[in-house]
């Protein structure tokens, strides 16, 4: 039997948007609201290969994530007004860590750790599908 404190922290399934960066689909759940933005992948115990978390703020702005009740090893891609990759910063799992966009950004992208690297993903690239 699941206690009440296990059932409030139980991760909940966002929207999910199709994102695509060059060859690659990604398929996002996508945080917009502050909520749903506070909790991103908090709890989560696996992500699919080309799965990732979509997070778009109010504004184009200084933007950090941190990595507070996230199990898993995370990259994160902060990107601009225009969907272009600004800097690409990897996380560990539950850590207080700050890591901050170079430059104003409106969003973050989310994937397991390495994925960018692996798909030979950099600064510049593009990413279509963002949510406006």
């Amino acid at each position: 039997m699941l206690s009440t404190a296990a059932i409030a922290f139980e991760p909940t399934k966002l929207q999910v948007v199709p994102l695509t960066i060059g060859i690659h689909v990604i398929q996002a759940e996508y945080a917009s609201s502050n909520e749903e933005r506070m909790q991103g992948l908090m709890f989560r115990k696996q992500m699919g290969t080309n799965e990732g978390m979509m997070f778009r703020f109010d504004r184009n702005g200084k933007v950090c994530m941190w990595m507070k009740n996230t199990l898993l090893p995370l990259s994160v891609a902060f990107i601009d007004e225009e969907g272009s990759i600004i800097n690409i910063e990897d996380m560990q799992p539950e850590t207080l860590d700050s890591h901050c966009a170079e430059k104003p950004a409106r969003y973050a992208l989310e994937m397991n750790q390495g994925w960018f690297k692996r798909k030979n993903i950099k600064s510049g690239s593009k990413i279509l599908g963002l949510p406006k």
